[in-house]
């Protein structure tokens, strides 16, 4: 069977309170909404569940956690079976005691749970120590081949590294999702939110430049307090799709909730891994000094 010609997609875009049952709910309304409208690949923003409880450490938190697949995963999977819709589900995986992951799931239409990645590159910076929550993904970089077409998924931090994206392109995706969770720490936003911002979006251009396919990034929005009582998170939304020759195709606003749709022309990917090869022109027998941490020790 061949495929359509274009890709419906749509990216929510959300608040996330501090019950997570109330933001389940409302995640599965506004993907509902945007499966109910055309939408054949729907995603959500990273660990969307709950606040981003990453801004501290407290073992409490551990109890937020699920395995996956699980109830969160069961009750999307409903959902992309009775819209035949693929979506791409953010959680935090309780893989065994004492061992979790910062993962995405795939539920694939009526073919349910498709697989699952776990995020590689995990931060460790001030709101955001991830390290004391999640192990590094041991599932490697993976496309999943759905009725939305080859998807590759990767989460948030990730969206720096252009190994990253590369790899995963390799895999054979022509989309990178990559559900997210970043904003401005509020007393730094004055003088550096623009610039971090912009590095941001700009880096995520670039992979699809680079791999002559489509990038899409779903941020949550809001302001989340620091657990601690000192400052917090303004999450900065826009979330964004951009297209194999980097424009923006659509972004969201900054401090609103947003259901963004939008219709992907296959054909684009085509005409720039033609226009552009640089697939072709990779230099495979010269890379191995990739796998080096800095220079040649």
């Amino acid at each position: 069977m061949s495929r359509a010609s274009t890709l419906p997609v749509a990216l929510v875009q959300m608040r996330c309170g501090e019950d997570p049952d109330a933001n389940v709910a409302k995640a599965l309304s506004m993907a509902r909404e945007a499966a109910a409208g055309g939408a054949k690949l729907v995603c959500l923003p990273e660990l969307f569940r709950s606040r981003y409880f990453c801004q501290s450490e407290d073992s409490a938190h551990f109890a937020l956690a699920e395995p996956v697949p699980g109830p969160t995963t069961e009750a999307f999977a409903a959902l992309a079976a009775e819209f035949d819709v693929t979506l791409v589900v953010s959680l935090f995986e309780r893989r065994a005691p004492g061992l979790f992951h910062n993962t995405a799931a795939v539920l694939d239409g009526r073919r349910g749970y498709a697989g699952k990645y776990r995020k590689m590159h995990i931060p460790d910076d001030p709101r955001y120590y991830e390290k004391y929550y999640f192990t590094p993904g041991d599932l490697g970089f993976r496309s999943f081949d759905t009725g939305a077409g080859p998807v590759g998924v990767l989460v948030c931090w990730d969206q720096w590294y252009p190994e990253a994206a590369r790899l995963t392109a390799l895999q054979g995706a022509e989309v990178l999702v990559y559900p997210t969770a970043i904003g401005w720490h509020v007393e730094e936003k004055d003088a550096l939110g623009e610039a971090q911002h912009d590095a941001w979006e700009l880096a995520q251009r670039a992979h699809a430049v680079a791999n002559g396919c489509y990038v899409i990034a779903i941020n949550r929005t809001g302001f989340e307090p620091d657990p601690t009582g000192k400052g917090g998170i303004e999450f900065w939304g826009q979330s964004f799709v951009a297209a194999p020759d980097g424009r923006v195709l659509v972004r969201g606003p900054a401090a609103e909730e947003a259901i963004l749709r939008l219709d992907l022309d296959r054909a684009a990917i085509e005409t720039a891994r033609v226009g552009w090869p640089f697939l072709r022109d990779r230099r495979i027998d010269a890379y191995e000094g990739i796998t080096r941490r800095f220079g040649t020790d």
